[in-house]
């Protein structure tokens, strides 16, 4: 699509000039899913989004009233509580959620709010996990089975208003897809089968739940959580912030595609440049850059860099991981395939980025959020997912290269990413002048179709 053709378009209409993503991936020849060539786009309008929505103490406070209480949002993986007696701790905000294996079956899991029916003492920890045959709360010993069941009452004559009844543990709703554990505190909350939408359809290309944590990494960063994740949602901001990556990565002409009202994806390809660039870098250059640098490789006549990577990632990760992976295409091989669950998850799909976010408030500071990175590697056939890994912990000035297992040039990316947050948060607090962001009809689709769906719960 040229820039003429592109005068007369209606808004939302317009398209970067060049190949799309649709047709290199199609370009790569066979075995391309059909769901990594299906796109789905519709214009949502142009209005800025006000700059409050990210710095509103009483914004935020709508959100912990009418949000994170009524979705679905996944709490750990299943590998976190494989044993009978396993617990973990979940926090968003003000809330605490103690999930809990009850027994040997893989749907043996509840959920309960972190609370004791006594004085209110929380029964485990905020972000803890362990393993305890009881749930006993470490004030006065009150306690309850795996199940929620009244186990013990201290000096029980003198509480004679209590049943067991009445006091079994408050249930919160519990989902199982891909591996995960969600949790919902919405009991009239529809089932996570149908909240999911798209994702049990194109994810079964890619099960989750064949998949375990290689490394988990946690940083708190200062900025609004929405505003964190937000920066995970489009490739624009390719072309300033990841300027070493233009002449082997789209940008401009990734494809955003919107699903439903909880469900987004863009498609970034690798291993083809950017159309920002006007000489195009020659298919061994992209080669050689792609394998970290020095000479230029051969590339056969017929091939592609992405033909010649992808086969040589099919062959060195089908080994590592003892997985078959000769029916998969480059796309699958190579690009970033990343999906949007409302509120705060995204999802990659394929193998080389196999990689799971996840973006809370910290607390209840309006200007500070939890930004968790799961990297997932494939299981072994036969193979049962080991114990998940604590979690590395970084600080807001901490670089994400000093994490161990973590792609070095992927932390640098990291780096780049988070590094911009803080001051965008301060900018628009600084504002005086403009209230609001404008956002890329196209592509900053994603970015809207949030703050659509966030109204929607928020004025229900």
């Amino acid at each position: 699509m040229n820039v003429e053709t592109q005068k007369n378009l209606k808004p939302g209409e317009a398209r970067c000039p060049g190949p799309s993503t649709r047709d290199i991936i199609i370009g790569d020849g066979a075995n391309v899913p059909e769901v990594l060539v299906t796109e789905s786009y519709e214009f949502l309008g142009d209005e800025d989004i006000p700059y409050d929505r990210y710095i509103s103490e009483e914004f935020f406070q709508q959100e912990f009233d009418k949000l994170w209480p009524r979705v679905w949002q996944w709490a750990c993986r299943v590998e976190h509580i494989p044993e009978v007696g396993d617990n973990y701790v979940y926090d968003v905000g003000p809330y605490s959620i103690l999930i809990v294996r009850h027994g040997e079956s893989a749907e043996d899991i509840k959920a309960y709010h972190n609370s004791c029916l006594h004085r209110g003492t929380q029964l485990k920890p905020s972000a803890s996990a362990g393993n305890s045959p009881k749930l006993r709360c470490p004030f006065h010993g009150w306690e309850w089975n795996l199940d929620g069941t009244v186990s013990e009452i201290p000096c029980r004559w003198d509480f004679p208003k209590v049943t067991d009844e009445d006091f079994a543990l408050p249930e919160v709703k519990v989902g199982l897809w891909g591996g995960f554990v969600f949790i919902n505190m919405d009991a009239d909350a529809m089932p996570l089968e149908d909240y999911l939408e798209v994702f049990p359809q194109h994810f079964a290309h890619w099960p989750l739940e064949e998949r375990a944590i290689a490394v988990h990494v946690q940083k708190m960063l200062p900025a609004n959580w929405k505003m964190v994740q937000e920066a995970f949602a489009e490739a624009y901001h390719v072309l300033e912030t990841h300027s070493q990556a233009l002449k082997t990565a789209g940008d401009a002409n990734a494809q955003y595609d919107v699903f439903g009202e909880r469900t987004s994806r863009f498609i970034h390809t690798v291993g083809t440049p950017s159309p920002h660039l006007d000489e195009r870098p020659s298919e061994a250059e992209i080669v050689g850059l792609m394998r970290g640098g020095g000479d230029d490789v051969e590339v056969p006549e017929g091939e592609t860099a992405r033909s010649v990577v992808s086969d040589q990632l099919r062959q060195n990760l089908g080994e590592t991981h003892s997985i078959d992976l000769s029916g998969w295409s480059p796309s699958e091989l190579m690009d970033s395939i990343q999906y949007h669950l409302f509120p705060n998850t995204y999802m990659h799909a394929g193998v080389t980025l196999p990689l799971i976010y996840r973006f809370r408030p910290n607390g209840m500071d309006v200007h500070s959020a939890i930004f968790d990175i799961l990297v997932l590697r494939p299981l072994k056939p036969g193979e049962t997912a080991p114990d998940a890994p604590e979690p590395v912990m970084l600080g807001e000035e901490d670089s994400y290269t000093t994490v161990d297992g973590l792609d070095p040039g992927l932390a640098v990316v990291y780096d780049q990413d988070t590094r911009n947050l803080g001051m965008q948060q301060r900018g628009i607090r600084a504002s005086m002048g403009k209230k609001g962001e404008t956002l890329g009809n196209y592509q900053e689709i994603r970015i809207r179709r949030i703050h659509k769906t966030l109204d929607q719960y928020l004025n229900a």
